[in-house]
């Protein structure tokens, strides 16, 4: 329970990554989204693990919404919206990204 000493403490961010799985910093250029019964719209991919991924779309998506994801022409991933602000999207996948598709675009870094 928290007292009126510590309600409203500051708390500085974790110094640990605690995530299962790495999240890797990339930028595919050719990457899209597409909301329900909308064409797909151009964004830029800036953080992709197995489990979601963090995006400029220059859209405004709320928590929760169903987006499809494709990333460098790839099969459509279905995603869900975690969080939107400022033109960026996090978005976790609706089911796991195969390795295979996340090496292939983790390998196109330059």
């Amino acid at each position: 329970m928290a007292t009126k000493y510590s309600q409203y403490r500051r708390v500085e961010p974790a110094s640990l990554e605690q995530r299962d799985e790495p999240r890797l910093r990339l930028s595919i250029t050719r990457a899209s989204v597409r909301r329900h019964g909308k064409t797909p719209v151009d964004a830029l991919l800036h953080d992709l693990s197995t489990y979601g991924c963090r995006l400029a779309a220059g859209i405004e998506a709320d928590q929760g919404e169903r987006l499809w994801l494709r990333f460098d022409g790839r099969m459509p991933v279905a995603a869900t919206v975690v969080w939107c602000l400022d033109g960026m999207v996090g978005c976790r996948f609706d089911e796991q990204i195969e390795r295979a598709m996340m090496r292939a675009l983790t390998l196109r870094i330059a």
